[in-house]
């Protein structure tokens, strides 16, 4: 499933085509996705502006001028191409970059069609694929947003500069969860997956197996270890959001190019390979925490 970065990179990418246009036609191909589509799903969309694009977790969020806020989360396999017009075949919507993984044109996955008419452009497409149909689109009134279920229990969105070694002392201060399930959970840090949560406990050398509540001292002070965990937690979703996120299998960014910051994971998926870190003689392991991998290096990460 893409990750925080890969749907900032979204966002980023479908900013600059969306914001200020008018959805003149919607293509509403089937009658739902992970979730059926609003009954009104249609004329809600038709004739409105979208004021803004922006990002919660891993929703995608377009605000309207009708006041409502079109909520996008694209699942295991969603993705969104840009055709500049409608004439454009699906076979020509090519974009540079250099691909390791073929990009989905199969017409019978094409769910939703934007139609837009940018305030001072040609017109657009935006165009949602999606294999699997694990993605989803719905309306909620901007109004109710934030009490809305998906986002009432949100946690702290990582990006920002909030996350420091204090407020993660404050969050984990007497938990005894692992510090990998703590990191995952949504209600503490939104939107922090399992790939980027392994690549920061690695870069902190931090087991992911030693209690949350160590990261605080009996002072009730953050320790050095929770300042390591704050920067390397901001750091690595840096870098895979300049580097235009991590693509896994069949996702890939709104202009077509695929993502490499995969290439720089020194922990995720690396099993059996020797850690980086230097002066190190240990190797990467793999557990499975709740579920899921977990990818770390018993030598150095205590």
């Amino acid at each position: 499933m893409p990750e925080l970065p890969e749907v900032e990179t979204v966002c980023r990418g479908l900013a600059p085509v969306m914001e200020g246009a008018r959805i003149t036609r919607v293509e509403q191909r089937r009658a739902d996705l992970r979730f059926p589509f609003p009954t009104d799903f249609v004329a809600r969309l038709e004739g409105q502006r979208i004021e803004a694009l922006g990002r919660r977790a891993k929703y995608l969020l377009a605000d309207l001028s009708s006041g409502d806020v079109l909520v996008m989360h694209l699942g295991m396999s969603g993705s969104f191409r840009i055709a500049e017009a409608p004439s454009v075949s699906i076979a020509a919507q090519e974009a540079p970059g250099a691909f390791h993984h073929p990009r989905s044109k199969n017409e019978r996955h094409d769910h939703v069609v934007l139609h837009l008419e940018p305030a001072d452009g040609v017109p657009a497409r935006i165009i949602y694929n999606d294999p699997r149909r694990f993605g989803f689109m719905t309306l909620v009134a901007r109004a109710g947003l934030e009490s809305h279920p998906f986002f009432a229990h949100l946690g702290l969105e990582p990006l920002g500069n909030e996350l420091d070694a204090s407020w993660l002392a404050k969050a984990f201060a007497g938990r005894t969860t692992p510090l990998k399930a703590a990191l995952l959970d949504q209600k503490v840090i939104a939107g922090l997956g399992n790939i980027y949560v392994c690549e920061a406990l690695w870069r902190s050398r931090l087991s992911p197996m030693r209690a949350a509540g160590t990261l605080v001292t009996k002072a009730g002070r953050p320790s050095a270890a929770a300042g390591r965990l704050a920067e390397a937690i901001r750091s690595v979703l840096a870098e895979a959001v300049a580097a235009g996120g991590s693509t896994l299998r069949d996702h890939m960014k709104t202009d077509g190019s695929l993502g490499y910051f995969q290439h720089s994971f020194a922990a995720y998926d690396r099993e059996g390979t020797s850690c980086r870190h230097p002066g190190c003689r240990g190797s990467i392991a793999r557990i499975v925490q709740s579920g899921r991998s977990t990818f770390y290096c018993g030598v150095c990460q205590r």
